[in-house]
């Protein structure tokens, strides 16, 4: 959905990523960096109610997570231990996101639909981690599993434009709802990811069964 945005962000980050580059700072030290940030901002100002400037600048570290891979092609550094770091700590900063908002409704016991909207935040947060899971695990067998309607940019603008405008009078319900179908959608391209593999390996051959 937003894939487009991401190219013209990539774009975008060109001349930074070249500044940083000349000063010596590594592709892996932004990396880890903008984990660190926005670990530190999803579950430092999500639970605590500021939800508005949470969402902010949660959403520029967002639209700046591709500057760490423009610095990796420019600097030739592009490889697989990029793309693991990259990719696996994705899944922490996502993580944090979740279980910020799923906190911010455990700590605010009297907002309305409260309970709902913390099922609905788990639901983010557990199926938000498989969904990439299963495309890894599909490589891993030789197969491919790119398909899928919950990509994770997209999961995470969903989550955080809602979020933040409920601190501007958004009523609670409607983050809710949003949530529910976006662990609903999380939970289709589980499914779709799981049938696209199963397409591919069934009929090829008996194979092992291993635990990951």
């Amino acid at each position: 959905m937003f894939g487009r945005l991401r190219g013209a962000m990539q774009q975008l980050w060109t001349p930074l990523a070249t500044f940083l580059l000349r000063r010596g700072v590594s592709p892996d030290a932004v990396t880890v960096t903008g984990t660190v940030v926005v670990t530190g901002l999803a579950l430092g100002l999500l639970p605590t109610g500021h939800l508005l400037l949470g969402a902010v600048l949660i959403g520029v570290f967002a639209l700046a997570d591709s500057l760490d891979g423009v610095m990796a092609r420019r600097s030739g550094r592009t490889g697989p231990w990029g793309a693991f770091l990259d990719s696996t700590l994705d899944r922490i900063s996502d993580g944090a996101v979740f279980a910020g908002i799923t906190l911010w409704f455990v700590l605010h016991p009297e907002l309305p639909y409260a309970g709902w909207g913390t099922g609905a935040a788990l639901a983010c947060l557990v199926l938000g981690s498989v969904v990439p899971y299963a495309r890894a695990r599909a490589e891993a067998v030789g197969a491919s599993a790119s398909v899928g309607i919950a990509e994770r940019t997209d999961r995470l603008v969903i989550a955080l434009v809602p979020t933040g405008f409920v601190q501007l009078g958004l009523p609670v319900l409607v983050l809710v709802v949003v949530l529910t179908l976006l662990a609903a959608a999380s939970l289709v391209t589980v499914g779709q990811r799981v049938a696209t593999v199963h397409r591919q390996l069934v009929g090829t051959g008996p194979g092992e069964r291993t635990e990951a």
